[in-house]
């Protein structure tokens, strides 16, 4: 009897040191497929990097199952999607990836201010301004509570309710909004950084709306000095 034992135990520590040598093997494939993604997104190859993304999203759910942290960030395709004007595939994997960070964290986490984000730009570009507002708002809401205030994800936040607010003509909360982000970038990155930069831009369309041109032209040409001085187009 020992012995059947003794045979089992051993059978059963080649079954999961096996187990664990495969699950190993597959982690790392899918850190590298990760890493090939970033690498052809650079490179501005977004069908082929959408292959790969696609791939480690497959090793991710066979791997550790469909509702692990490593499938949403997999899920990140959608970005990719996104960026090829396919938005009703990146609308459904953001949706995924909110979905298992919610379940996995927690509604107030920090990387489910991360999917509310990424969902309301995607619904932003779209036009579709009362889908995106509230999920500015409450991914602006977790990231006040639950990070420092001088975190440069709060000012992403503040700078992206900002654009939606000027796009609806809520010109006085904009405002407000885009002062915060530009105290936090500031403070957060320097005075010469290219999120200050942006904002600024923002800051100055803003102001030429509302027919404050003197404001809106200092705001400008000091992003301009920026990005001269880093060499760097204002996105288009």
């Amino acid at each position: 009897m020992r012995m059947y034992i003794k045979i089992i135990l051993i059978l059963i520590v080649g079954i999961c040191s096996s187990w664990v040598a495969t699950v190993l093997a597959q982690e790392t494939l899918w850190k590298e497929l990760n890493i090939e993604v970033v690498r052809l997104v650079q490179e501005g190859k977004y069908a082929d990097a959408v292959k790969v993304a696609k791939r480690s999203l497959e090793i991710a759910k066979e791997t550790f199952g469909p509702d692990h942290m490593k499938v949403a960030v997999s899920l990140n395709l959608a970005t990719l999607y996104r960026i090829q004007g396919k938005h009703t595939e990146a609308e459904s994997f953001y949706h995924q990836a909110l979905s298992i960070k919610e379940q996995a964290l927690g509604p107030d986490h920090s990387k489910v201010a991360t999917s509310l984000n990424n969902l309301a730009g995607l619904y932003r570009a779209q036009g579709k301004y009362a889908e995106a507002e509230p999920l500015y708002e409450r991914a602006l809401r977790i990231r006040k509570k639950a990070l420092e205030p001088d975190h440069p994800d709060l000012g992403e936040s503040l700078n992206n309710l900002g654009l939606l607010y000027k796009i609806q003509g809520k010109y006085a909360e904009a405002e407000s909004l885009y002062k915060q982000a530009l105290a936090i970038w500031e403070r957060a990155y320097g005075p010469d950084d290219l999120n200050v930069a942006t904002v600024l831009e923002n800051m100055g369309e803003l102001y030429r709306k509302i027919g404050k041109e003197n404001e809106a032209e200092k705001l400008e040409a000091r992003a301009r000095r920026i990005r001269s001085h880093l060499k760097v187009s204002p996105p288009q």
